[in-house]
C-alpha cells in the first residue's frame, strides 16, 4: 500500500487521504515504513504476545470504530487477505463507508487452503463497493460472483509498483548496495557470488506441523546432494515455523538459517537467488519481475496466472516433489531459462495510478 500513499501525495487537491496501519506485522510493518518514507497517521498497535485470530479481530474492530468516527471518509482502502483487511472492511461497513479492495478477486474455491486467507479476502468481496483486480482472471472471479463491471477495474498488483521501486532505490542511491549486502551478512548470510542459491520462506498455517517436517527434510536432502549450493533460509518467528526447521537444519553446512530479513535486504537477496521455495503468495508475483522460477509449497494458489505462465509450479510439502523440482532446476539449464524468462502477469508498476485516476473520476 505504501506506493499508493506516495501515488495519491501528486494529487493533494483532488485527494485527502490518512494513513491507518494495525500494527498486525509490527517487525515488517516499522522498517517498510521508514523506507518509503510514510508516517502513519493512526497506528492501532494490535499485537500483543499469544493472542489468536479472535483478539486480533476484536481488537481491528473496536479500534477502526474510533479511528473512522474521527476521519469520517469517503472510502477506506484495504490490501490483500490479512486479517486487517477483514476486520477493517468490516468496521467500515458497520460505519457505513464504502470498501476498496486492492489485490481483488483472487480465488481457490477451498476455505481451508490458505488458511484463513481465503475466507478473509471472499468476505471482504462480499462487503467491498470498489474491486481493483490484479488480473483479467480476478475480474472474472468476481463478475462470476455477481460484482458488476463499473465496479471492478484491472490494474495489476501494487506490490509490483513497491517491488520495482525498491529496485530502482538500490541501483541510483550510492552506496546502498554494499550497506544492504552488509545488512544480510550480519543476519547469518555473506553472499558469495561465485555460489548459486536457494532462497527459502515459509509462514503458512496450513503447514505447520507435518508440512514445515517435510519441508526441512526435504532442504536436508537437496543440501546434502548439492554442496556447492547455498541453501538460505530466513525462518519466520513464528515457533510453528522454528521448531522443525531449526529441529532438523541448524547442523547442516550449507543451509543458512537466518533471521527475517527486512523488506529491502530481502529483495536483493531474492534478486541474487537462482530458485524460490516458499508458500508466500506476495512471492509468487514478485519473482517474475526478478526472472527468479518459483516452486510454492503449498496444494492450491489463488495466483494461477503465474502457474499458467510457467513461472510458478506448485510442489506442496511432499519431500520427493520438492527435491525432484529444485534438482531439475539446478541440472537443466534449459528448463531453467524457460522457466525464468516468462513475462510477469501481475503488472507492469503503474498499478497505483490506474487506482489514484479510478478514485479521482468517482
Amino acid at each position: 500500500m505504501l506506493p499508493l500513499v506516495k501515488e495519491f501525495q501528486k494529487y493533494p487537491e483532488q485527494i485527502s487521504y490518512s494513513v491507518c496501519v494495525t500494527g498486525q506485522h509490527r517487525q515488517m510493518l516499522d522498517q517498510v515504513l521508514h523506507l518509503f518514507g510514510v508516517t502513519p497517521d493512526f497506528d492501532l498497535n494490535i499485537m500483543k504476545p499469544n493472542q489468536d485470530l479472535y483478539d486480533v479481530t476484536a481488537n481491528i474492530l473496536l479500534g477502526m470504530r474510533d479511528v473512522l468516527k474521527q476521519v469520517q471518509p469517503d472510502v477506506v482502502l484495504v490490501h490483500g487477505d490479512t486479517t486487517t483487511t477483514l476486520a477493517v472492511s468490516l468496521s467500515a461497513f458497520y460505519a457505513k463507508v464504502a470498501v476498496g479492495h486492492i489485490e481483488a478477486g483472487l480465488r481457490t474455491w477451498n476455505l481451508q487452503s490458505p488458511w484463513p486467507e481465503e475466507a478473509n479476502r471472499q468476505l471482504t468481496d462480499v462487503l467491498a463497493n470498489y474491486y481493483f483486480a490484479p488480473t483479467e482472471l480476478s475480474a472474472n472471479n468476481l463478475k462470476q460472483e455477481g460484482r458488476s463491471e463499473h465496479q471492478i477495474i484491472v490494474t495489476g498488483n501494487t506490490v509490483i509498483d513497491a517491488l520495482l521501486d525498491v529496485l530502482e532505490k538500490i541501483k541510483t542511491t550510492p552506496g546502498i548496495e554494499q550497506e544492504v549486502v552488509a545488512k544480510i551478512q550480519s543476519f547469518g548470510y555473506g553472499i558469495q557470488t561465485q555460489r548459486k542459491i536457494v532462497l527459502i520462506t515459509g509462514h503458512r498455517r496450513e503447514n505447520f506441523g507435518d508440512g514445515f517436517v517435510r519441508l526441512a527434510d526435504a532442504i536436508h536432502q537437496l543440501a546434502v546432494k548439492y554442496p556447492e549450493v547455498d541453501f538460505v533460509y530466513p525462518v519466520h518467528l513464528n515457533p510453528n515455523v522454528r521448531a522443525p526447521i531449526m529441529g532438523r537444519l541448524s547442523n547442516v553446512s550449507n543451509v543458512y538459517l537466518i533471521e527475517p530479513l527486512d523488506y529491502l535486504p530481502f529483495v536483493y537477496l531474492m534478486s541474487q537467488s537462482h530458485i524460490i521455495l516458499t508458500d508466500s503468495g506476495g512471492i509468487q508475483e514478485e519473482a517474475p519481475s526478478l526472472n527468479k522460477p518459483v516452486l510454492v509449497t503449498r496444494d492450491t494458489t489463488e495466483r494461477p496466472e503465474a502457474v499458467d505462465a510457467g513461472t510458478v509450479r506448485l510442489v506442496g510439502t511432499d519431500v520427493d516433489v520438492i527435491t525432484r523440482e529444485v534438482s531439475l532446476l539446478l541440472d537443466d539449464e534449459s528448463i531453467y531459462l524457460q522457466r525464468s524468462q516468462m513475462k510477469n502477469p501481475y503488472g507492469d508498476g503503474q498499478a497505483c495510478q490506474r487506482v489514484a485516476q479510478f478514485l479521482i473520476n468517482q
